[in-house]
């Protein structure tokens, strides 16, 4: 069990390193492309989030699942609301004649 948490540990400590590298990276100008992308990652996370919770009994996993579940939606949901308002400014305006 502790080589299991260990190795979770040291996969979560990786994976933020690279992302913050990422966000690092990327000029200011392309953060609303990256989170939009960002959000099809999301999806991912609520696929795993429901597996884990799918469990019928009670404990601290479908707990961890549920609240997954919850913010990744919430992640889904802004990300995709912020990228409709930016498609939005892009679109040609009509000329009231």
């Amino acid at each position: 069990m502790s080589h299991e948490i260990v190795t979770a540990l040291v996969v979560f400590v990786l994976a933020s390193f690279v992302g913050f590298e990422v966000i690092n990276k990327v000029p200011p100008t392309l953060h609303t492309p990256l989170m939009s992308g960002s959000n099809a990652i999301s999806g991912i996370a609520v696929i795993g989030a429901l597996l884990v919770s799918g469990s019928r009994a009670w404990n601290v996993t479908v707990i961890l699942g549920l609240i997954a579940v919850v913010l990744a939606m919430v992640n889904v949901v802004g990300g995709f609301l912020v990228t409709d308002r930016m498609l939005q400014m892009f679109k040609k305006k009509e000329v009231k004649a």
